[in-house]
C-alpha cells in the first residue's frame, strides 16, 4: 500500500510493507524536519504580487507548515498571502512598511479566499490561528488578568490598583485632581479645582495651574503698572492718558503735571542772544578828573580882573579849570552762542491698568 499525506500537515504516512530499509529516512524527515517546523520553525517569505500564496508540499519542507512567518515585500503597497485551507496555527511577522491580511485559500495553492482574513499592520506581529476557512486573531475581550495588549484588543480602561496594566490606547485619564473627585468612577470624574495658595499632595488640574501663575503676580483691578514693551500683556489694557512725559519720584499723593513735552525739553538747544540798542551811560567828568590845564590870554586891559594886569599888553591866565560835561561811549562788536546738548538717551514704557 503507497503511502498516504496527513491532511493539516502533510506528513507521510508510510503504507503497510512500504518502504522496507528506509523507515529511518522517512521518519526523520516526518520528525526532525516537518513536525519541527511545525512546531518551532521560522521562515522569511518575501512576497512579489498583490496576492500570493504559501508553498504547501507534500512530505517536503514548504513555508506553510512553519510556526513563524516573517513576511517581507517588493510590491509597495499592501498585499495578501493564502495558507492552505486547513487548521493551523501561525505568529505573522509583517517586517513591512504595508499591511498584510492572511486568508485561507479555497484550494490548495490558489489566491481565492474562503473565509474572512486578519489584517496585520505594518511593523507588527501577531498571533493567528484558522479553522480551515476563517483566520482569527486573540482579542484582548476573550483574555482576563493583566494583559500585554498589542494589537487587536481594545485595551483596558480600568485598573483595581495592583499590578502593571499596558494600555493598546489611552484611555480618559483621571481628573481628581486638586480635590476630592466630586463624581463618576476612577476612571471617569471630575473635579474640583481648589483656589490658589492650596498646598498638598493632590495633583494639579490645568485650570490650578493657569489660576497660581496669575495669582503670583495679582493686582487689583484698575491697579496701573509699568511695561517696557509696546503691547499690554495678558490682563491688562494699555492707557493712552499719558504720553511722551517724564516720571517723577514723589513721597507724597501721585499726580501729573507740566505743558512741555519730554522731547520736545531734552533736545539740543541754541540760545538766542540779542545785541541791537546797547550802549554805555553818560558820565560826567569831576574837575579831578580833567587833565590840568591853564588857558594863556593873548591881551589884556588894565585893572580888567585878570591876575597880574596893570596895564595894555600885560598876559594872565582865566580862572577856569574845566566846563563839566558829559558824553556817551558806543560798544562795537558780534555776539556769538554754543548749543546746548540735551538729547538724554531713554527707555520707552507704557503704563497699563489690571482689567
Amino acid at each position: 500500500m503507497a503511502s498516504t499525506y496527513s491532511s493539516s500537515l502533510r506528513i507521510e504516512l508510510i503504507g503497510a510493507g512500504e518502504q522496507a530499509g528506509t523507515w529511518n529516512t522517512t521518519t526523520n524527515t516526518n520528525l526532525g524536519t516537518l513536525i519541527e517546523a511545525a512546531i518551532a520553525g521560522y521562515v522569511a517569505v518575501s512576497v512579489t504580487s498583490a496576492n500570493q500564496a504559501f508553498t504547501a508540499l507534500d512530505g517536503a519542507a514548504d513555508q506553510a507548515r512553519n510556526a513563524v512567518i516573517a513576511l517581507t515585500t517588493t510590491t509597495g503597497a499592501n498585499f495578501n498571502v493564502y495558507a492552505p485551507p486547513q487548521e493551523k496555527t501561525y505568529i505573522i511577522d509583517n517586517t513591512t512598511a504595508f499591511t498584510a491580511t492572511i486568508f485561507n485559500s479555497t484550494v490548495l495553492g490558489n489566491t481565492t479566499a474562503a473565509g474572512t482574513g486578519i489584517a496585520v499592520p505594518a511593523g507588527k506581529k501577531l498571533i493567528v490561528f484558522s479553522d480551515a476557512t476563517n483566520f482569527y486573531t486573540i482579542e484582548a475581550a476573550n483574555l482576563t488578568g493583566v494583559l500585554a495588549v498589542v494589537n487587536g484588543g481594545t485595551g483596558v480602561t480600568t485598573s483595581t490598583g495592583t499590578g502593571n496594566t499596558v494600555l493598546s490606547t489611552s484611555p480618559t485619564l483621571v481628573t481628581p485632581i486638586l480635590g476630592t473627585p466630586t463624581s463618576g468612577t476612577l476612571d471617569n470624574c471630575t473635579s474640583n479645582t481648589e483656589t490658589f495658595g492650596t498646598s498638598n499632595t493632590q495633583l494639579a488640574t490645568t485650570a490650578f495651574v493657569q489660576a497660581a501663575i496669575a495669582g503670583a503676580a495679582t493686582f487689583p483691578s484698575g491697579t496701573a503698572v509699568l511695561f517696557a514693551q509696546t503691547a499690554a500683556p495678558t490682563g491688562f489694557t494699555k492707557s493712552l492718558t499719558h504720553n511722551n512725559k517724564a516720571l517723577r519720584v514723589v513721597t507724597g499723593t501721585a499726580s501729573s503735571g507740566g505743558t512741555t513735552a519730554f522731547t520736545t525739553v531734552f533736545t539740543n538747544q541754541t540760545p538766542t542772544i540779542t545785541t541791537s540798542g546797547l550802549s554805555v551811560g553818560a558820565t560826567t567828568l569831576t574837575t579831578a578828573q580833567i587833565p590840568s590845564h591853564a588857558h594863556g590870554i593873548a591881551k589884556g586891559c588894565a585893572d580888567s580882573g585878570f591876575s597880574g594886569g596893570g596895564g595894555d599888553g600885560v598876559a594872565g591866565t582865566t580862572n577856569a579849570a574845566g566846563g563839566g560835561g558829559s558824553h556817551d561811549h558806543t560798544i562795537t562788536g558780534t555776539a556769538t552762542s554754543t548749543a546746548i546738548t540735551l538729547d538724554v538717551q531713554y527707555v520707552d514704557i507704557i503704563i497699563a491698568t489690571k482689567d
